[in-house]
C-alpha cells in the first residue's frame, strides 16, 4: 500500500500538501546581485520533506510534484512499476535491456559487484492516484498517460508559514494524501542516501 487510506489531523514527513508556494532566487555568480531574479511558483501539490519532529516554528521544507521523466518508460522494468525507483535493484534491472546488452563482461561484472543500488538516487516516484491529475508522456514507442509523479531531492525549499505552529496545528485541510508507514520509510531512507554519498576522492583519502 503507497498510502494510507485515512489521512491522519497531523503534518507528516512525506505529505502532499496543496496551495503552497516556492521562490527560487537566480543570480549570475557570487557578488553580482545587481544581476538576479526571482523565479515565482505555485505548484498543484507540494511534499513535506521536513521530518514529522521538524515540523513547526513557522517553516517547513517542501518540493513541488514533478511530472516523470520521459526515459523511465524505456527501461520496461521501471515502467512496469515505476516506484520500483524509489527501491534498491540489481544493475541489469537499473538500464534498460539493450543498454545492458552492449556492455563488455568486465562492465557488466563491475557493475554487478556494487550490489544493490539505487538507480535514480536524486528521485522519489509518487504512485498514480484519483486525486492526481493525469498527463501524456510523449514517446516514439506510443504516448503513455500517466498520474505518476515525482519529486527531485535537488528542487527543496523553506517555506515560511505563520500558520504552521508544530505538526498537528498547522493547516491540515491542505493536506491530500499520506504515506504508508512503509512507503514514508522508503522516501526516508532514499533522502538518505542521496545525502549520505561519499565522494569518490574522499574514499581515497580515507585509504
Amino acid at each position: 500500500m503507497f498510502y494510507e487510506d485515512s489521512i491522519e489531523r497531523t503534518i507528516r514527513f512525506g505529505d502532499i500538501i496543496k496551495g503552497l508556494i516556492i521562490a527560487t532566487p537566480n543570480i549570475e555568480g557570487p557578488d553580482n546581485y545587481k544581476q538576479y531574479n526571482i523565479g515565482v511558483e505555485i505548484p498543484e501539490n507540494c511534499v513535506i520533506l521536513s521530518p514529522c519532529c521538524s515540523i513547526g516554528d513557522e517553516t517547513v521544507l517542501i518540493s513541488p510534484l514533478l511530472q516523470v521523466r520521459n526515459s523511465f518508460f524505456g527501461n520496461a522494468f521501471l515502467a512496469e512499476d515505476l516506484t520500483r525507483i524509489n527501491r534498491k535493484m540489481t544493475a541489469e534491472q537499473a538500464v534498460p535491456p539493450q543498454q545492458w546488452a552492449k556492455l563488455t563482461p568486465e562492465e557488466k561484472e563491475r557493475r554487478a559487484q556494487e550490489g544493490l543500488t539505487y538507480a535514480f538516487v536524486e528521485v522519489f516516484v509518487y504512485d498514480q492516484n484519483e486525486l492526481f491529475k493525469k498527463y501524456t508522456v510523449h514517446r516514439r514507442d506510443g504516448n503513455i498517460t500517466t498520474a505518476s509523479y515525482m519529486i527531485d531531492f535537488r528542487n527543496i525549499h523553506k517555506l515560511d508559514c505563520a500558520m504552521i505552529k508544530s505538526p498537528t496545528d498547522a493547516p491540515i485541510e491542505a493536506k491530500c494524501l499520506q504515506l504508508s508507514i512503509e512507503t514514508r520509510s522508503q522516501l526516508r531512507e532514499k533522502l538518505a542516501a542521496f545525502y549520505g554519498r561519499i565522494p569518490k576522492e574522499d574514499l581515497l583519502e580515507d585509504d
